[in-house]
């Protein structure tokens, strides 16, 4: 008897599961809702499960995670997690349930017309957990100190001529600023030690982030990267974290599709406008491409932190690295008169993913000539 394939699709919310089950006979019902649960999940495996049945689900990418993702696969079920905004949808269709959403999704599984997203494993998930709480820090603490600059404004307070903000010199003048009402005494202390706590939370995650990266499976790519003009520790440890396997990009161009620097474009017969870029995809990997994008103003020359962070890095690699430099600054010389600064650094931060593209691909070629030289 041959084995047949029914389709589940799961309409997955923080409490609830919406199900819908699609055959190979062209068949679609809904099998209602269950609670977001392993024991409710069990349940319906075991409900849906026959010798002769295989069982393939999906469910769109969300809050919930990919905990379900990982439950449904250690129990033999091939399960994707689908990107919701390439999932097809009609547009006379202005009703939208959870049920219906799960018997779209059972349909269009069983038509082989949905995009799977890349699911981490567990480790690697737990580093881009690391490096985006990381960033809410960094944020949090631009945050508390706004606050303060802000509040020093509104009382008249300008730190001395050639003291710059947040320097041990400002922070010796805020040491020693008076207050005539006790009510600004404590809001000012209010103020600062938030400022104080979130430096701290800062440094705290970046400590934890450098020991975790050490151990990284991913260590010999950080360093790799950081070969790159632009590209320090934590900017290559967020790629990393971000970006995941970069093998699963056959090509350059889909790793700047990814990060959301192609031009978008809506053309129709003879008509052809092409028009900013789509801003699609992961915009974490977006925003550090596009920061690193901005050392390309600069004329390469051989600098001292740059020579340091080439230590240990095959040589490959680090040709790669200067010719990057070059092309890029040539890249942003040439378009900056052209169409702006802003235009100017965007397409050199879609021309550094496609180097980064580039120097994992070599990487890969690097360690095959090292295992077989050993």
């Amino acid at each position: 008897m041959s084995e047949r394939t029914r389709f589940v699709g799961l309409d997955v919310h923080a409490a609830t599961i919406a199900v819908a089950v699609a055959d190979e006979d062209g068949s679609v019902t809904e099998q209602g809702t269950i609670a977001n649960d392993p024991a409710a999940v069990r349940k319906l495996i075991g409900g849906l499960a026959a010798p002769d049945t295989r069982l393939k689900a999906a469910y769109e990418a969300g809050p919930t995670g990919y905990a379900l993702h990982r439950r449904l696969t250690r129990s033999g079920i091939t399960c994707v997690v689908v990107a919701p905004s390439l999932i097809p949808r009609r547009p006379g269709d202005r009703v939208k349930t959870d049920a219906r959403d799960a018997v779209t999704l059972a349909r269009l599984l069983r038509s082989g017309d949905l995009t799977a997203v890349w699911v981490p494993d567990e480790a690697h998930e737990a580093l881009r957990n690391l490096v985006r709480a990381r960033a809410d820090a960094k944020t949090d603490e631009t945050r508390a100190r706004h606050r303060l600059s802000k509040f020093l404004l509104r009382q008249g307070l300008r730190p001395p001529a050639g003291v710059r903000a947040w320097t041990v010199k400002y922070e010796t003048w805020l040491h020693h600023l008076e207050w005539i009402q006790p009510a600004d005494q404590v809001v000012f202390d209010d103020y600062q030690a938030t400022v104080r706590a979130a430096t701290e939370r800062v440094r705290r995650l970046e400590t934890a982030l450098m020991q975790q990266a050490t151990s990284s499976p991913q260590v010999r790519f950080i360093a790799a990267l950081q070969a790159l003009h632009g590209i320090g520790f934590l900017s290559a440890v967020t790629i990393v974290a971000e970006v995941g396997d970069l093998r699963r990009f056959a090509t350059a161009r889909q790793l700047m599709a990814y990060a959301g620097l192609v031009p978008s474009e809506h053309s129709s017969g003879a008509s052809r406008h092409r028009g900013q870029i789509t801003k699609t995809g992961n915009g974490h990997l977006r925003h550090v491409l596009g920061e690193a994008a901005h050392h390309a103003r600069h004329v390469p020359s051989p600098r001292t932190a740059a020579k340091q962070r080439h230590d240990g890095v095959p040589e490959p690699l680090v040709t790669l690295a200067r010719r990057s430099h070059e092309r890029l600054h040539q890249r942003y010389r040439h378009l900056a008169g052209r169409i702006g600064r802003p235009k100017a650094l965007t397409a050199v931060a879609r021309e550094l993913a496609g180097f980064i593209w580039a120097l994992e691909q070599l990487l890969d070629d690097v360690t095959v000539q090292e295992v077989a030289s050993a």
